[in-house]
């Protein structure tokens, strides 16, 4: 049986509530055998916490989402301060910056990014990254702060900043768009990357991969992320789950 670890789906969200508990059995019996779930904003952690309290796979992050600003607040800095050290998490996130929506105010994305960087080096816990348009400047952001680890999730970016990342001690998160045979620079990247930096995920329940296209995804899609990148990479699904997993293990530092 394999054991998979989804680096990053977001199963609080409503679309799971009709059958949460069925896609907890299909992740299962899938071999998803731990579920990095990510918060968006300040009113997610508590379902994060209630879902972790009552499902041992599931590993809460909790974070501030760029692309929820007007949700967020300065004093939800503090408050999450304040929540880290009564609540467990395996890291900060989701966190980062994005660049593709004109109507995100970039200061204030800045300003509560390098807070929760801050934060998570603080309490030495990894981070959870989102950068889209917005990678070069995430990645320098992070190497003037040092002291950080982490992964930035469903990358899709250059070799060259890959290659940044890497020298940073980065991982990157890879789901539901390797899949594609039209991702051809992604797919190259993943074939050859150094297999210690890279996790998998599927990003749940956003970008399903080809065998699920239009559909709502979820943890044990993933199956589909390790198949295909196994065979990139040449490799059996045996032998890049069970790297992937002490990947994440390392990173999260889970048992």
């Amino acid at each position: 049986m394999l054991e998979l670890t989804d680096s990053h789906a977001h199963i609080d969200d409503a679309s799971f509530a009709p059958d949460r508990d069925a896609m907890f059995e299909r992740a299962r019996d899938a071999g998803i055998r731990h579920i990095v779930v990510p918060a968006i904003d300040r009113a997610s952690w508590p379902r994060i916490a209630a879902l972790a309290a009552n499902h041992a796979c599931v590993l809460p992050a909790y974070g501030m989402h760029p692309m929820y600003l007007d949700e967020h607040r300065p004093g939800h800095l503090d408050v999450l301060t304040a929540w880290l050290k009564t609540h467990r998490a395996v890291a900060v996130g989701e966190i980062g910056l994005d660049y593709f929506l004109p109507e995100l105010d970039v200061e204030q994305q800045r300003f509560y990014f390098q807070q929760q960087l801050q934060i998570a080096r603080d309490f030495d816990l990894p981070v959870i990254v989102h950068a889209r348009r917005a990678m070069d400047e995430v990645t320098s952001t992070m190497r003037r702060m040092g002291g950080l680890r982490g992964v930035v999730h469903s990358f899709s970016g250059s070799q060259q900043q890959a290659e940044r990342l890497w020298e940073l001690g980065f991982h990157l998160g890879i789901g539901g768009p390797v899949t594609y045979e039209r991702a051809q620079r992604l797919r190259h990247i993943v074939a050859t990357m150094p297999v210690e930096r890279l996790l998998l995920e599927t990003d749940a329940p956003d970008q399903p991969g080809a065998c699920h296209r239009g559909e709502r995804n979820e943890p044990s899609n993933m199956v589909e992320v390790l198949h295909v990148i196994a065979e990139l990479r040449g490799v059996s699904p045996e032998v890049l789950a069970e790297a992937t997993t002490r990947n994440a293990r390392n990173l999260f530092r889970f048992d």
